[in-house]
């Protein structure tokens, strides 16, 4: 069984009971937190290692790392072959700043995108700038409705209702 297997098989679990994967997730994200702030110490140093050495780093189970490389996974400069890794697998934690800042206001994780270490990376306008940009992202912007009496939008000159309005 892969790691991720393992991962998404501990983290996900249906059978597990409702107050023990709250206090797995409660936990996993302090230590997750505790691993963006060491990392966004030093934004521009790449991190790499076998999955085992990054556990090793950062005091954690091979299975907590594989959880966390699985969450950083589409903020990176280039993605680690999580799908197949064991734990001899190298990988690397070279992020993307941007992304990682977007992926984390995406992901509705205050905790991460507010850490104080964001302050030396991004000014504050630049981080607004940054989670607009991605509250924006997720937004469907409707046109505006056609009336039933409007000229059809298809350009035919008909009315809505007897052109493309029509309820076949």
């Amino acid at each position: 069984m892969t790691l991720l297997k393992q991962w998404r098989d501990t983290a996900y679990n249906e059978k597990t009971n409702k107050g023990d994967l709250q206090r797995f997730w409660a936990q996993y994200f302090e230590i997750e937190k505790g691993i963006y702030e060491k990392l966004l110490e030093n934004p521009d140093e790449e991190v790499k290692g076998t999955v085992k050495e990054l556990a090793e780093k950062y005091d954690q189970s091979v299975l907590i790392m594989t959880g966390f490389l699985d969450g950083i996974n589409d903020s990176l400069a280039e993605p680690n072959p999580i799908e197949e890794m064991d734990e001899d697998t190298q990988v690397s934690l070279k992020f993307d700043k941007e992304k990682l800042y977007k992926n984390m206001v995406d992901a509705k994780a205050d905790w991460l995108y507010e850490l104080p270490q964001w302050e030396a990376i991004f000014p504050e306008e630049r981080r607004k700038e940054l989670y607009l940009e991605q509250k924006k992202s997720g937004t469907i912007v409707k046109g505006p409705k056609i009336g039933r009496n409007d000229p059809c939008p298809c350009g035919s000159g008909l009315k809505y209702k007897k052109c493309c309005g029509k309820g076949k």
